[in-house]
């Protein structure tokens, strides 16, 4: 017996004014059983039962490009993404599924995860997407990838100030990070713009919602690049975990 994700077609409608097309919620169902596949062989999610994979991996992956219930415009157009530390592929793949007209960088610093993750776009015929094995701190600091993106985006990977070290070099001026989180406080808001201060960004929205199926509270942080990241940062391998801004 296949698990078979929920549809929510009125759910999405209600919080982002979106519902998947039928080829859009096939790709979900086949990304959520190669997950539990590869569940197997990778520690990839604790993730399992249909209706919180559902909740917790892709509705909350795309609540997060779709501030205040829309999805961020320039989604419709080819801007091009960056998710940086992808791990399952959250909230990455979702997005690339989303948001075909997009040019989406899948990185994650563990190999195995990411010939996951080819194997993934491979069989879900996702086009719009590629992989990058690496650390934020190296990347960021490859002209290749430097000011590289117009939107950036970060989940489940160390604290809000460290999030933006690994994301503001990679965006263009003008660029948006999108920080993931849980709970949230003021303080950790006054933490963070002395942070995005000294690397060239400003925080744009800070946004607290409900997840519509178990009612958890989850915050999003929006952070704009408005100038050049100086060229200190990202610090080295390590450093921006040890000593955050």
């Amino acid at each position: 017996m296949t698990n078979l994700l929920p549809e929510m077609a009125e759910i999405w409608q209600e919080t982002l004014n979106w519902q998947p097309t039928l080829q859009q919620q096939a790709q979900f169902q086949r990304l959520y059983e190669l997950i539990l596949e590869g569940n197997r062989q990778l520690n990839l999610t604790r993730i399992t039962d249909p209706q919180e994979f559902w909740e917790k991996h892709l509705w909350d992956s795309l609540r997060g490009i779709a501030p205040q219930g829309q999805f961020i415009p320039s989604l419709q157009e080819a801007a091009s993404v960056i998710d940086i530390g992808t791990g399952a592929g959250f909230p990455g793949v979702a997005v690339t599924i989303t948001a075909p007209n997009c040019k989406i960088t899948l990185m994650d610093s563990t190999r195995k995860k990411i010939t996951f993750i080819d194997n993934i776009l491979t069989e879900l015929a996702l086009t719009n997407a590629k992989t990058l094995v690496g650390r934020a701190e190296e990347i960021g600091q490859q002209p290749q990838h430097r000011q590289a993106y117009d939107i950036a985006l970060i989940r489940a990977v160390g604290t809000a100030s460290v999030c933006a070290e690994y994301a503001l070099p990679l965006l263009k001026r003008s660029g948006l990070a999108i920080i993931y989180r849980g709970n949230w406080t003021e303080e950790e808001t006054t933490v963070l713009q002395n942070t995005v201060n000294q690397l060239g960004g400003v925080i744009e929205l800070i946004e607290k919602f409900t997840t519509p199926l178990s009612d958890s509270i989850r915050h999003c942080l929006y952070v704009r690049k408005v100038a050049n990241t100086s060229a200190n940062f990202p610090r080295a391998v390590g450093v921006p975990s040890q000593k955050p801004l």
